[in-house]
């Protein structure tokens, strides 16, 4: 197990990533007092690792902390895919708030690229 304070994780999250994928855990130090576990989802031994993302991005999508192109991202599958599957949820797919129309039209660029033959490619 190693340790990295706030400011290592802001000047080098990718030593702290590194760390947490050798070392199982890297404990977030803010002010000499642990505030948060780094765990990469691939050493955690979970049996459905694809499920667990799709879950986390539609738990991400339904908070509004993530546009559906983002949830897309993060869960591995194209904007279609995750477009429907957000919809099966009942969740709504616009919503209000600062940033929304930047990721909606990010959305719809991403969309235009995945109708235009370029799924898997971004």
């Amino acid at each position: 197990m190693q340790t990295v304070n706030i400011r290592q994780l802001k000047n080098n999250p990718s030593t702290a990533l590194a760390a947490a994928r050798a070392d199982d855990v890297v404990v977030v130090m803010n002010r000499d007092q642990p505030q948060a576990l780094l765990v990469d989802l691939e050493r955690l031994g979970v049996p459905d690792l694809p499920a667990v993302r799709v879950a986390l991005a539609v738990s991400l999508f339904r908070g509004g902390a993530v546009s559906a192109g983002f949830a897309a991202r993060v869960a591995g599958l194209p904007l279609g895919e995750m477009l429907t599957l957000l919809s099966s949820q009942g969740l709504a797919l616009t919503g209000e708030g600062p940033g929304v129309a930047d990721d909606a039209l990010a959305d719809m660029r991403e969309a235009r690229h995945w109708l235009a033959g370029g799924a898997g490619k971004a």
